[in-house]
């Protein structure tokens, strides 16, 4: 059996303009934004803007538009020649681009997104625009420090969760892509091909989910308290497994 280890996550190499994604994101603010619709995963303001979405809808923000329907720019995109070369940049087919807003105090709860790895034939983009210090970005257990103008590559099928203990609001532009050569090309010159495997179906490994716990109880917050409960069983649940002796 292999002891690859799974990638979880990848700085890409690509380094946009901090100050053009800004100027872009200025003409947009004034706009309409749209409170995410998950409100038992979050707490504070969270919202959003889609760039490229079913029908071209604005106020459309889900993350994964019915794969018969037309993906279009919405008018919001029009405004933002660089957003839009940015989003140029990836030579594969754009299901949705969003810019994501978490407001100052705002929490995005530890959860799981559906399929949205790169092993289940599409991934997520983020590239900040503009952020601080005390955001806390934690995948899989690990913190992320995701700055202005980069390009990170995450698979939100493992427990993620978000902070923003800052003073100003943090918001990305976030592109969910369909895989195809060019991204092959990509991803497999960054990371070995092998270690873009789905995730068991029940648990990750022991390890793993002692840091995620770890995590969750560095957080101190009564939303985490759940999960927390969750992987602590399904730890013990390994655990016994591996000391009980066949018969």
């Amino acid at each position: 059996m292999s002891n690859q280890k799974i990638t979880t996550y990848l700085k890409l190499p690509f380094q946009f303009d901090e100050e053009k994604l800004v100027q872009d994101l200025s003409l947009l603010l004034d706009r309409k934004w749209t409170p995410h619709f998950n409100t038992s995963d979050y707490e504070g303001n969270w919202k959003a803007i889609s760039l490229y979405a079913e029908d071209g809808d604005e106020a459309n923000i889900a993350a994964l538009p019915n794969t018969n329907s037309k993906k279009l720019e919405t008018s919001a995109l029009y405004q933002c020649s660089y957003i839009k070369e940015v989003i140029n940049t990836f030579k594969c087919p754009i299901l949705t681009a969003r810019i994501l807003r978490l407001g100052v105090g705002a929490e995005i709860k530890p959860h799981r997104d559906h399929e949205l790895g790169y092993e289940n034939n599409n991934f997520r983009i983020h590239i900040p625009i503009c952020t601080n210090n005390k955001v806390q970005f934690v995948l899989d257990g690990e913190h992320l420090k995701m700055l202005p103008g980069e390009c990170w590559y995450t698979n939100v099928n493992y427990v993620h969760s978000v902070k923003n203990e800052g003073a100003s609001d943090r918001m990305h532009l976030v592109i969910d892509c369909e895989f195809n050569e060019w991204s092959d090309a990509l991803f497999f010159s960054l990371a070995p091909e092998e270690s873009f495997q789905t995730m068991p179906a029940k648990t990750n490994s022991p390890e793993t989910i002692k840091k995620i716990i770890e995590s969750l109880k560095r957080q101190n917050e009564p939303a985490s308290e759940q999960l927390i409960h969750q992987l602590t069983l399904e730890l013990a649940e390994l655990q016994n497994k591996a000391t009980t002796k066949p018969t």
